[in-house]
């Protein structure tokens, strides 16, 4: 692992206007996806306006390092927990626990509003991404497939706040 990440991590602030940059932040996060994940991601559906849309449902939070938007999460409120979608981090900044940071972030958040977890899904082909979460404190609760498709595409993974 290198050295960690001087990013500073921050809940999404109502006047956020930097959409197009955490889009493209996004997009980058998750090109090394392309060719290895069926279906595609669903990144590839997102826009300026319709973060816009997803941040006034749930709560972001970001990471900076030096003005620069590096990192991101949102996290949906639940009944008893948070899911957690769209985590993304830079390519260069990435094994740096600025992930780990951000779903922190997700964590207190569900601990202050009372909630007993976050989950979140992460697809099958993707294992590495799946032992990363598992070494967070996620076990496996339960695999999923996409519309018009016979097999699992995806493993939905919880941790218990405490």
């Amino acid at each position: 692992m290198d050295q960690p990440a001087a990013a500073v991590v921050t809940e999404l602030p109502p006047d956020f206007d930097r959409w197009d940059e955490l889009l493209a932040l996004i997009l980058r996060a998750f090109a090394y996806m392309e060719g290895i994940i069926d279906p595609p991601s669903s990144a590839h559906l997102l826009t300026p306006e319709n973060l816009k849309h997803k941040a006034k449902q749930e709560t972001g939070f970001l990471a900076i390092e030096n003005g620069r938007i590096v990192g991101c999460v949102f996290a949906l409120e639940r009944a008893e927990d948070f899911y957690v979608g769209k985590l993304a981090v830079e390519p260069e900044h990435q094994g740096q626990g600025l992930g780990a940071r951000l779903l922190q972030a997700v964590e207190d958040l569900a601990h202050q509003r009372g909630k007993h977890g976050i989950e979140l899904q992460t697809r099958i082909e993707l294992t590495a991404n799946q032992a990363s979460f598992a070494r967070m404190g996620f076990r496996e609760t339960g695999r999923t497939a996409h519309a018009g498709y016979h097999r699992p595409t995806s493993i939905t993974m919880r941790k218990v706040v405490s």
